[in-house]
């Protein structure tokens, strides 16, 4: 019984801690950061949300700033017109899956399923496939990285714990103001409509990206795409 108890254990971490020590420590077959560059790049996670997307989208071109957005699949299919509009104003569009559920809790092949399905409804939507993922989280389990020939995974260097309202927008735009530098992904969210999140949340974040984005290019930053950060071509 001992026997079997351990090598249980053994499993769950290889399927779960490796991942997480190969990609968050040695950053092995994912990107978080891009050395030596003066581009950033500002990724949203879990939306699109029908009232927050679009204020968040209105900042964006009001800055003529170009993001990027992992966008849950099972959303995508609710709010296709916001898809359509990013895609519309340049934004990028990448997956976060179908559902808003950590891949230590799923099977290797429904996260695949999950992602692939994703991955066609976005192509549906704005008639181009996506080519990169971010998992819940950013939590990888072992079979990811057998996804690595079809997507690119993006993690992130720089997040703001803008998921809790607590604090307000006072709090996300002193982190990212204290810790943006060149060559990061910062990790931010359009939708509060996940497990531990503020539903009120996004608000928060809006309002702090008001004064965060005109300072980026004072600071000699520029504001980009993932795949301007870095070449993505599948």
């Amino acid at each position: 019984m001992v026997v079997v108890i351990i090598s249980v254990i053994i499993v769950l971490l290889l399927y779960t801690a490796l991942p997480f020590l190969l990609t968050f420590g040695f950053e092995i077959g994912v990107l978080r950061y891009r050395c030596n560059s003066t581009k950033i790049a500002f990724t949203f996670d879990d939306g699109p949300h029908p009232t927050y997307t679009p204020i968040l989208l209105d900042l964006l071109k009001q800055h003529d700033i170009k993001a990027t957005f992992f966008v849950v699949g099972s959303r995508a299919e609710k709010y296709p017109e916001l898809l359509i509009r990013m895609k519309r104003e340049g934004h990028q569009i990448g997956i976060h899956n179908y559902i808003h559920q950590s891949n230590w809790l799923m099977s290797p092949w429904k996260v695949r399923k999950g992602v692939d399905q994703t991955a066609a409804i976005i192509e549906q939507i704005t008639g181009e496939r996506p080519s990169i993922y971010r998992p819940p989280w950013g939590l990888l389990n072992l079979g990811d990285f057998f996804m690595l020939k079809s997507y690119h995974i993006i993690l992130w260097s720089v997040m703001a714990e803008d998921w809790k309202s607590k604090g307000g927008s006072a709090k996300i735009k002193q982190k990212l103001l204290n810790k943006i530098k060149g060559g990061d992904v910062i990790l931010l969210h359009d939708c509060g409509e996940t497990p531990g999140a503020d539903s009120d949340a996004p608000l928060y974040t809006i309002n702090a990206l008001k004064d965060v984005l005109p300072l980026m290019a004072t600071k000699g930053l520029s504001c980009v795409r993932i795949d301007e950060m870095v070449p993505i071509n599948k």
